[in-house]
């Protein structure tokens, strides 16, 4: 056999495959056809590794294991989008632009429920791929980028070219996934862009070519590229996949007619879509529309509204968080709400619900933003026959069989068991938590894993886990690899500064300000355990609530021995002032929140905004610095479009504050 020949037509017949079956959606061989001759491939390759090449199909198989992301700064920013919720808006955006420039014309793409990615070619050879980041620095993803089949890894372009799309997880590879880790008893991804982002930062590109990623591209950025539309159908030519719904249009009416035909669909389409993106083709005139410190002006995307559906309301369940609060959940008769099965959603309180007079078999109105938890939002008296049952409050923890209390002053029951194993594990997947003590690869489905396994009962027992490296490593889905980074990781995060540990010491009412504030007074936590409940009072936003729970907290014969624990184990205590140079996007800023917010309750944009030094506002003036918009915004964005003040989304409003920029 003529091995280089062989070599040569099995690469032709995989490329030719993966075009098929990615970008046309036509497969015309078996996916065990497709794999035996991907597997020749690789035996012939490893056998003639002079014959290996850069751009051959085996090079997306994955097998590259990172110890960790680099950094990479981009060549140029990459900038979010502002959002439009309604027409009025849409053609509001038109006349802005039509007050700048003339005889423009506009590309409307759908706008893909998935995270950016930047990918850099050299020569016509895939170079390097990265995160968005902060928009000025992202994270190195080049070897899980290269197994994504949709994407080329060679391309007849020998200029240097940049180009940007959108990764994502189609809606049968996410629920092939999702199946897959049932089986497994683990627990699922909430959606497909959860899952699309959590596999994109796996250490091991292995993993990430076993869960087929997708991406469409929408950016391209060349001298010889002065078209956005014309820009999208050359790399069309290249190879790149481009969105089969892009739309060329001459004015804002024919923008305007694609996002209702694309809302009449959304639904039935093979991925999640939350809007559409407009686009000015003209690229002459980019400069001339201007940008503000985070948007282009030229672009802006249309945000579908929230939807709300009428169901039916099953049965009324109870559940434990970290602090041992009970949250009532409803469990609904399954409906699909923004393309998503839905039912449970919540139901806040003991008077939120009796305040609507919800009842058991109501019928139900629910309503879900984005990816935000789905809530009860009334009850359609009409429909009532009397089979309707009133609410009762339980009087026992639904876990531990405690009995459960609420304070006067509080609208939420606790459970009053110190021991209750539901309080025991959210305060683990607390501790571990990127907010609080931040320890990389140690997730809530780990957690699950080494609680139900006896590895974990406390804070403590994290510290621990290396004793148990032998018996960890045997675990299905670890390995000797996995474990090493995960004790690398709690090592590395004894070195953690003090309000990191308050924080995630889980003290009731103690929230990421109010850890800060503590630290910063006391200095270390042996100070702050032997605190005085007047001292604590007199302190500027610690309130009687907070001291009242901190010396509690501290008076608790079992939290102190843990604290003494945790000192014995190494992790530090003590307070190091980084001041000096930790200004943050908030710092002495003003903010206006509206809208419902996918991934925070108003309450915690709120603090996360004080913690970082700024100021919540309930109304828009000349004072105000960002207006932060969810979906369905009221009439504070219009204030803010009218003043000018910088308007910023919940994307942007991520980036801030992970990257502090």
């Amino acid at each position: 056999m003529d091995v280089k020949k062989r070599i040569k037509e099995l690469r032709e017949k995989l490329n030719q495959y993966n075009h098929e079956y990615y970008e046309e959606d036509k497969p015309s061989v078996s996916d065990a056809k497709y794999d035996q001759l991907m597997q020749e491939l690789i035996e012939l390759e490893e056998e003639n590794p002079d014959l290996k090449t850069k751009d051959s199909p085996t090079q997306r198989v994955g097998g590259t294991v990172s110890e960790k992301f680099e950094k990479v700064e981009h060549e140029r920013p990459m900038l979010s989008l502002g959002n439009v919720f309604s027409e009025k808006e849409v053609r509001d955006f038109d006349k802005r632009i039509a007050k700048v420039v003339s005889d423009f014309s506009y590309t409307a793409e759908l706008k893909i429920d998935g995270l950016s990615v930047s990918i850099i070619y050299e020569q016509g050879f895939y170079k390097r791929a990265a995160t968005r980041g902060n928009g000025v620095v992202g994270e190195d993803i080049t070897e899980n980028v290269k197994t994504i089949k949709s994407i080329p890894l060679k391309i007849d372009f020998e200029d240097k070219l940049e180009v940007r799309g959108e990764i994502f997880l189609s809606k049968a590879n996410f629920n092939k996934l999702n199946q897959k880790r049932l089986d497994k008893d683990k627990e699922v991804f909430k959606n497909p862009r959860n899952a699309a982002a959590g596999t994109i930062r796996q250490l091991d590109s292995k993993v990430v070519s076993r869960r087929n990623l997708d991406a469409f591209i929408y950016y391209g950025f060349h001298d010889d590229f002065n078209n956005h539309y014309e820009t999208l159908m050359k790399l069309k030519d290249l190879g790149f996949k481009i969105n089969e719904k892009t739309k060329f249009c001459k004015d804002i009416d024919c923008v305007i007619e694609f996002i209702n035909e694309i809302e009449k669909i959304k639904h039935d389409l093979p991925y999640e879509i939350d809007g559409i993106v407009i686009k000015v083709n003209e690229n002459e005139f980019y400069e001339k529309i201007g940008y503000t410190s985070k948007f282009p002006k030229w672009a802006t995307a249309f945000k579908f509204p929230t939807e709300e559906k009428e169901t039916v309301l099953n049965k009324i369940d109870f559940q434990v968080g970290r602090t041992g609060v009970i949250k009532p959940v409803a469990i609904l008769e399954p409906i699909d709400i923004s393309g998503s099965k839905v039912s449970r959603a919540t139901l806040h309180n003991e008077d939120y619900i009796k305040s609507r007079d919800i009842r058991v078999n109501d019928h139900v109105i629910v309503r879900k933003a984005g990816e935000i938890i789905p809530e009860v939002v009334s009850v359609i008296l009409d429909e009532r026959d009397g089979s309707e049952e009133e609410f009762e409050m339980i009087n026992k923890c639904p876990v531990c069989n405690s009995e459960i209390e609420r304070k006067e002053s509080e609208a939420d029951y606790y459970c009053s068991n110190p021991n209750c194993k539901a309080k025991h594990l959210a305060g683990l997947i607390h501790f571990a938590s990127r907010v609080a003590y931040n320890i990389d690869g140690l997730g809530e489905a780990i957690i699950n894993d080494l609680y139900n396994d006896g590895y974990l009962e406390d804070i403590a027992d994290i510290f621990k886990l290396k004793n148990h490296k032998e018996d960890l490593v045997k675990k299905e889905g670890l390995g000797e690899k996995s474990v090493d980074n995960l004790i690398s990781a709690i090592e590395a995060s004894k070195d953690n500064n003090l309000d990191k540990l308050i924080f995630g010491l889980g003290i009731r009412y103690v929230g990421a300000k109010a850890s800060k504030i503590l630290a910063k007074n006391y200095k270390t936590l042996e100070n702050l355990s032997n605190a005085k409940k007047e001292d604590l009072s007199e302190i500027r936003d610690i309130g009687e609530a907070i001291a009242n729970s901190v010396i509690d907290y501290f008076h608790n014969e079992e939290n102190l021995e843990l604290i003494k624990e945790l000192q014995d184990l190494g992790l530090n205590t003590k307070y190091i002032d980084t001041s000096v140079d930790k200004s943050t996007p908030f710092t002495d800023k003003t903010v206006v929140l509206t809208g419902s917010l996918s991934s925070y309750s108003r309450k915690e944009a709120k603090n996360i905004i004080e913690d970082f030094g700024g100021k919540v506002s309930s109304s828009v003036s000349n004072n105000t610095d960002y207006v932060l918009v969810g979906d369905s915004p009221g009439s504070k964005y219009d204030r803010a479009k009218e003043l000018g003040i910088e308007i910023i989304d919940e994307e942007t409003f991520k980036n801030m504050i992970d990257t502090g920029e």
